[in-house]
């Protein structure tokens, strides 16, 4: 009997390219994929295109979102590739089964004055309020993801020269800090780190109030929590933060292509979806603002 989430496992681990996020994303899609063939009792081997195609609508009838069934789908042939590589199958029946495309929606993104808001929730005098602070001033400072925050090392900046130094798969990218992300960040290494770290904490930048490195879940929950204290009624996740970073940006007279950088979008098209979402914004301000436009014709 084969073990497959253990061999998977081990193959993703050796494919260099993938990130520490990607390989959990796709352990934890195919581990729910083999869950729901054993309660067909067949295994991976004997599957075909239609119980592929059983598993997708199991998740469209569990009212998982578009992009997460093509998440999945997406988990499901690349583990079928590995089975084709292993030599115990043939071919791969994930491969034909196609999603309905949806239409895509903009990013959610966080006026200004929101940010402000947001920003100005932690309380510093706390070594959790000192540390949230300093997370959150870096995320709208860089627009990095939050994989890469909680993975950013107290060597990955340099507080002198205020500049983040962002290690991925296919590099490293400089991203500038402003002065009071500086500040926050500094605060919190100086004076509050080395009250929560622990012998588990190693050379991790934001630590969790157990001494380990924080994880994503605990990022998302301590964002939605000063998202709730600030009475922002948006459905707010780091991310959001991230499309708030892009699209300041860009309304301020940044180039997509600086943008591209900073983020590490591999493809511009990527970040062309911010210039969809400015002429929206612009087109809603002036809706919203304008005199004349508020006017109703009759």
């Amino acid at each position: 009997m084969y073990d497959f989430h253990s061999m998977f496992a081990q193959y993703l681990m050796e494919q260099k390219a993938n990130s520490a996020n990607t390989r959990e994303s796709y352990l934890r899609d195919v581990q729910y994929f083999l869950e729901f063939l054993g309660r067909l009792d067949i295994t991976p081997l004997e599957a075909d295109e239609r119980d592929i195609q059983a598993f997708v609508q199991h998740l469209a009838d569990l009212k998982r979102s578009t992009t997460t069934i093509s998440r999945n789908l997406a988990s499901v042939r690349c583990f079928y590739k590995f089975l084709i590589m292993q030599g115990l199958v043939d071919h791969n029946p994930a491969k034909a089964v196609k999603l309905e495309k949806a239409e895509k929606k903009l990013p959610q993104v966080l006026l200004g004055e929101e940010i402000e808001l947001l920003l100005a929730q932690p309380d510093i005098t706390e070594p959790k309020g000192c540390r949230d602070k300093a997370m959150l001033e870096l995320l709208y400072a860089t627009g990095i993801r939050a994989s890469e925050l909680i993975n950013l090392n107290i060597q990955d900046i340099n507080l002198r020269s205020g500049v983040l130094y962002c290690r991925g798969s296919k590099g490293v990218r400089s991203i500038p800090i402003y002065p009071s992300a500086v500040v926050a960040v500094s605060d919190y290494i100086y004076r509050m780190r080395g009250l929560i770290a622990g012998p588990d904490s190693g050379e991790a930048l934001f630590v969790n109030l157990n001494g380990g490195r924080l994880t994503r879940q605990g990022f998302w929950k301590i964002v939605k929590g000063y998202a709730v204290e600030a009475g922002i009624t948006k459905e707010i996740t780091p991310h959001t933060i991230r499309h708030s970073f892009a699209l300041h940006l860009l309304e301020n007279g940044a180039s997509v292509k600086d943008i591209q950088t900073m983020m590490g979008h591999a493809d511009i098209s990527s970040t062309q979806v911010y210039v969809q979402l400015l002429d929206s914004h612009v087109n809603q301000v002036y809706h919203d603002c304008h005199p004349k436009a508020q006017r109703k014709l009759g």
